[in-house]
């Protein structure tokens, strides 16, 4: 019995890890890319923010969803209201006026003022290079989310320059996540 019961532990720890989308900081993914270049899926949320704790339960806990980042990008997990210092595009990011005694919402972090993000959770896509493509705000289920995650990894992004085209392209889409 017992050695029946270690190969089957071994199985679910294998299972349990493999239902984690493998976040990373923008730095590392940023040095990520030099080596073998991937577009960059970046979750910006804060501590504070509902939707922002739904979306990491329910969406990037999601199988289809875990599966399709960890193949196609390098993803990050950023606090807009954080501490952590981002090197992009020659300039280092920082919050300086970060109160660590403050309770609930906090100054936001310059990288995410540059990228113009108003609304949490947002959820911003860089190409290959670094270079941003777009923000995608507020919370998305799975096949919501799986639009945006194919539709920038196969860069018909660059083809949908009109809303009519975009109008087509999301009636024309057939997904195949579950939620």
């Amino acid at each position: 019995m017992k050695n029946l019961l270690l190969p089957v532990i071994f199985l679910l720890c294998l299972f349990a890890q493999a239902q984690e989308i493998n976040w990373m900081t923008m730095n590392d993914a940023l040095e990520a890319q030099k080596k073998q270049p991937k577009k960059i899926f970046m979750d910006v949320y804060t501590d504070w923010c509902g939707p922002c704790k739904l979306l990491d339960k329910k969406t990037f806990h999601n199988k289809d969803v875990v599966s399709y980042v960890n193949e196609h990008y390098y993803a990050v997990k950023f606090n807009a209201e954080g501490t952590e210092e981002v090197h992009y595009n020659d300039f280092t990011y920082t919050n300086p006026n970060y109160n660590p005694d403050r309770k609930g919402r906090n100054s936001q972090h310059f990288f995410a003022n540059a990228l113009k993000i108003s609304a949490y959770p947002s959820m911003v896509f860089f190409d290959e290079k670094g270079n941003l493509i777009a923000p995608v705000v507020g919370y998305k289920t799975p096949k919501q989310l799986e639009i945006y995650l194919k539709m920038i990894n196969n860069n018909d992004y660059k083809k949908l320059t009109t809303a009519d085209a975009w109008q087509k392209y999301e009636a024309s889409f057939v997904s195949t996540f579950e939620n």
